[in-house]
C-alpha cells in the first residue's frame, strides 16, 4: 500500500466522525473521501479517477495532519501536448512550422531538393515523418531562425488567429481539454503553483498558453533553440539561431524542473512515455505525491492511441502506472466532455 494511502486511512480515523461533510467508503477498492461541496470538476464523470484527485487534494491541504503539504511546496507540473491540448494528427507546433517553411521557401531555393524541406514543400507528410526526430527538429528550428523574439511571437499569434484544425475546423488553441482546465483551477484554488513542463517549444507555448490556461509565462518550461543578444541604434533584441539549446523531454523534464523550479513536484500529469521521468521524479518526493496519466481511449470524440502510436506513445509509462498504482484517466469513461467549444453545443 502506498504511504499516502496509509496517511489517508489515519486521516479518516481521526477526522471522519468529526466532520459531517466528509464521507468514507472502503468497498471494492481503496479508501476514498467524498466532500459534500460544489463539484470542482463538473466535466469529469463520478468514479475512481475523479475521487482519487479530490481525495488527494483534500489529504494534502488539511492542516494539522501528517500528510499536510506547506503551500510553498505545492508544486504541480503538467505536460502540454496530448495532456492539456490535443496532439493529433501531428503536434500543433509542427503544423505551424510547416506553414512557416512554406512561407520562407522563396528565400531558400535549396530546399526544393533538400530533405526534409522538400517533403514539406510537396505536402508529403509521410516523407516529413520519415525524416525522424532529426528532420522534425530541422523543420522547427529553421521555421523561426533569424527572427527576433517579437517577430516570432507575432508570427505565432497570426497563425493561431487563422489556422484551422483539419478535423474539427476550429483554431488549434480551441482544442484544449475542458476537464484539465477545471483541474488546473481546482489545484490553484487549493494554493498549488502550476507549471507547464513540455517537450514543445517554450517560445511557441508562451505566446498563447497564459491566456488558454491561466499559467504565467515564467511558469512554462519547454524545449528551446539558442538565441543571442543584439544591440544596435539603442534597440535591444533577442535573435533566434538554428541550434538546439535544450530538449525538455524524457530525462530532460526532471532536469528542466530542477533548473527552473528548484523543487520536486508533488503532482505531475502527462500522457506519454516522454513524461515518465517527470512522474518518476514526482514519485520520489518525500511528501505524499500524485502521478496522473491521461490515456486517449475515445476514438469518437477525440482519438484512441497509446502503445503503438508514433505521437504520444504510452507504453512503458502505462505499465509503470499500473504497477505503482498511479492514477490513469480513461478519456472515454472519465470525461463528460472534451473541448470547451463543445459545452456550447
Amino acid at each position: 500500500m502506498k504511504s499516502h494511502n496509509i496517511i489517508l486511512i489515519i486521516f479518516i480515523a481521526v477526522f471522519g466522525t468529526a466532520c459531517d461533510k466528509v464521507k468514507t467508503s472502503t468497498s471494492n477498492g481503496p479508501v476514498t473521501i467524498s466532500v459534500d461541496s460544489e463539484d470542482p470538476l463538473p466535466s469529469w464523470n463520478d468514479g475512481a479517477t475523479k475521487s482519487a484527485i479530490v481525495d488527494y487534494i483534500k489529504l494534502v491541504t488539511t492542516d494539522g495532519i501528517d500528510s499536510f503539504i506547506p503551500i510553498e511546496d505545492r508544486i504541480a507540473t503538467f505536460d502540454n501536448d496530448g495532456n492539456l491540448w490535443a496532439e493529433q494528427p501531428a503536434y500543433f507546433q509542427l503544423f505551424f512550422a510547416l506553414d512557416q517553411i512554406k512561407a520562407q521557401a522563396d528565400d531558400h531555393p535549396e530546399w526544393q531538393e533538400q530533405e526534409p524541406f522538400k517533403s514539406v514543400l510537396n505536402d508529403d507528410m509521410d516523407g516529413v515523418m520519415k525524416s525522424g526526430m532529426h528532420g522534425l527538429m530541422e523543420i522547427i528550428m529553421n521555421s523561426h531562425a533569424g527572427t527576433t523574439s517579437q517577430e516570432y511571437r507575432s508570427a505565432v499569434s497570426q497563425w493561431l488567429s487563422t489556422a484551422k484544425h483539419p478535423r474539427f475546423g476550429v483554431g488549434y488553441n480551441e482544442l484544449i481539454y475542458q476537464p484539465m482546465l477545471e483541474l488546473l483551477d481546482f489545484l490553484r484554488a487549493n494554493q498549488f503553483k502550476v507549471f507547464i513542463v513540455s517537450g514543445g517549444g517554450i517560445d511557441f507555448m508562451r505566446v498563447w498558453a497564459t491566456e488558454a490556461y491561466g499559467i504565467p509565462s515564467d511558469q512554462i518550461i519547454g524545449s528551446s533553440i539558442k538565441a543571442e543578444f543584439s544591440y544596435s541604434d539603442e534597440k535591444a533584441e533577442i535573435i533566434k539561431i538554428p541550434e538546439l539549446n535544450f530538449i525538455d523531454d524524457k530525462e530532460g523534464k526532471p532536469v528542466g524542473i530542477y533548473q527552473h523550479i528548484g523543487k520536486i513536484p508533488v503532482f505531475a500529469s502527462g500522457n506519454s512515455d516522454g513524461d515518465l521521468q517527470m512522474l518518476q521524479y514526482c514519485d520520489s518526493n518525500s511528501y505524499p505525491s500524485f502521478q496522473l496519466y491521461l490515456q486517449h481511449t475515445d476514438a469518437e470524440r477525440e482519438w484512441a492511441y497509446d502503445r503503438d502510436s508514433h505521437i504520444g506513445k504510452l507504453d512503458k509509462g502505462l505499465d509503470e502506472a499500473r504497477a505503482k498504482g498511479w492514477t490513469v484517466i480513461d478519456m472515454k469513461n472519465d470525461w463528460k466532455t472534451i473541448f470547451p467549444f463543445q459545452l456550447e453545443q
